[in-house]
């Protein structure tokens, strides 16, 4: 794992760049992760790192968030995994950080080659609908200010993803929220930004009223 590990620290510095928005930005990811899957048995969290971080923070937001929404969601212990790698990117956009870091216990963790090219060709579909219709929009609702507190959103709710675990596939409410704020920073999309507050606050409302 020394080649992987040596390159996914390379990839992380390229974070120090602000990539521009691409129209086919959830398609590229899926492409490079496709790539990596098929060349070899499995693919470490350090492996991902290394194919997408050029990109910038938003596709470690993305690709855990669709994941969890594709068959894999459905694994005990993987929804709680997956919001823990999102959590961590978040805390450090909302932190301002220039590059991502990951513990090395959690870097080295890895999933069989063939079940991630499975979810992922599951999911292009859902991956070509969203390069579609989400673009540059509304570019003030993407300032750093405004990535850093979706950040702090995004680690709220990752923090909701474990209780609701034990209720299956209850974890893609929150899930679906944070696809949208990572998009929203991967394209420079505003308005999916503003969508994804809109979602997080009723969300909330519903949650809170069924409390009552």
């Amino acid at each position: 794992m020394s080649g992987p590990t040596t390159a996914a620290a390379v990839a992380r510095e390229s974070l120090k760049s602000r990539p521009r928005p691409s129209p086919h930005a959830v398609n590229e990811i899926f492409d490079a992760l496709l790539e990596r899957a098929e060349e070899q048995r499995w693919v470490s969290v350090g492996d991902v790192v290394e194919s997408i971080g050029h990109r910038g923070y938003g596709p470690f937001l993305v690709l855990p968030a669709l994941l969890e929404l594709s068959p894999l969601g459905g694994i005990p212990g993987v929804p709680t995994f997956l919001a823990l790698l999102v959590g961590i990117a978040a805390i450090q956009v909302a932190l301002g950080r220039s590059h991502l870091w990951l513990p090395p216990a959690l870097e080295c963790r890895r999933v069989p080659a063939d079940k991630l090219e499975l979810a992922l060709r599951k999911m292009r579909p859902m991956a070509r609908w969203l390069d579609r219709w989400f673009h540059k929009r509304m570019a003030w609702m993407t300032s750093t200010v405004m990535v850093r507190a979706a950040a702090l959103l995004v680690v709220l709710l990752c923090l909701t993803v474990p209780p609701l675990e034990v209720v299956p596939f209850a974890s893609s409410a929150p899930m679906m929220a944070i696809v949208m704020f990572g998009l929203a920073m991967t394209v420079r999309d505003g308005a999916l930004m503003l969508g994804g507050l809109l979602v997080v606050i009723v969300g909330a409302a519903t949650g809170a009223a069924v409390a009552l």
